[in-house]
């Protein structure tokens, strides 16, 4: 069974590069010296540094592991493939909650570069999906953990910034 392709912007794949980057090149390094120097203290049966730098190295490898896995089996979304014209990966969307009044803003990325707490909302959420391919006047009910929520959808935009 093939694993679903992750979806993944220009920036979101160049973080993950980034951040693998520093993995290999320096956290590796550090944890290494780490486990060096616990070593050094002997019986490894009572020796909480050598398991805690052990345990560091088991996340950190852990972590490497993902991020190629993702990189991998990534379908990149260039900037010049991105459509105002339609909500999708890589746009940025204002809607307005009918029911509070409020209007929201966020841009629309894949499962992993996913983080609400900086305006970037998945593909996959229940709002997300909802909205995924809808254009701009559009009305959308959204079944949400609280009820059905309707939302319209007032901007489309592509930015620059992230």
């Amino acid at each position: 069974m093939n694993k679903p392709t992750t979806v993944l912007t220009r920036k979101g794949e160049q973080k993950l590069k980034e951040e693998l980057n520093e993995l290999k090149s320096v956290r590796r390094r550090e944890v290494a010296e780490k486990i060096k120097v616990a070593l050094s203290f002997g019986d490894l049966s009572e020796n909480s540094e050598y398991d805690e730098a052990k345990n560091e190295q088991g996340i950190i490898e852990s972590r490497i592991a993902e991020i190629e896995q993702t990189l991998a089996h990534a379908q990149i979304i260039d900037d010049d493939d991105i459509s105002t014209e339609k909500v999708g990966i890589g746009t940025t969307v204002k809607i307005l909650d009918m029911e509070m009044d409020e209007e929201m803003e966020f841009k629309m990325v894949g499962t992993k570069e996913a983080d609400i707490s900086s305006g970037k909302m998945s593909d996959e959420s229940p709002i997300g999906s909802a909205i995924l391919g809808h254009e701009v006047g559009d009305e959308v009910e959204v079944e949400t953990p609280s009820g059905v929520i309707g939302f319209k959808i007032l901007e489309i935009r592509k930015d620059d910034e992230d």
